[in-house]
């Protein structure tokens, strides 16, 4: 069974406030629906995303996301592939153009669901997001690729952060939590 990885990852995840409400539709989702990792699932898919640390932990690279015009984490689609932490391995390799990129852990560190609108290609469905703490582990110089309109890093001064997003600002709240970020 192509989904059990993600089934016991998110079995083992304790989820904080909402997150609790999106970890039982993410595990019934996933339960319902053995195509959950492609994108051709019309009313939604897994996807997966990166909270990606600069080599100190005092930095998160965002990107000002082009198609939906908001700062986010980097990451995206799992395209069929049911290891969610290598897809966002993967997906914040290609959003930055940094190749030396290791988990600080292989546990799950946020979920979220939430709606994409409909575009001309596709129609409205959700995201069921599983997000990884990730941190850079060589130069941390960028390469903007074509989903973003920028990337930047930021800080943990909230004076820093560029959105006011319900979900970015529960990822910010829990990387000022953490006690250290790297080894």
């Amino acid at each position: 069974m192509k989904r059990k990885k993600l089934l016991d990852l998110l079995e083992q995840y304790s989820p904080v406030n909402e997150e609790i409400r999106y970890k039982a539709d993410i595990l019934a989702f996933v339960h319902k629906y053995e195509e959950c990792f492609e994108r051709s699932l019309e009313i939604g898919h897994i996807t997966s995303s990166a909270w990606l640390l600069n080599k100190e932990g005092s930095k998160v690279l965002l990107t000002h996301h082009a198609k939906l015009n908001r700062w986010l984490q980097l990451g995206g689609h799992c395209d069929g592939d049911p290891d969610v932490l290598r897809s966002a391995l993967r997906e914040a390799r290609e959003e930055s153009g940094i190749e030396a990129i290791e988990p600080v852990q292989t546990n799950i560190f946020d979920i979220d669901i939430h709606p994409i609108p409909e575009t001309a290609k596709e129609k409205a469905h959700f995201h069921y997001d599983v997000r990884f703490l990730l941190r850079v582990t060589s130069d941390e110089k960028f390469t903007v690729s074509k989903e973003s309109k920028q990337l930047r890093w930021v800080g943990k001064d909230p004076s820093e952060w560029p959105t006011d997003e319900f979900s970015m600002l529960r990822l910010f709240r829990k990387w000022k939590e953490l006690r250290s970020c790297v080894s």
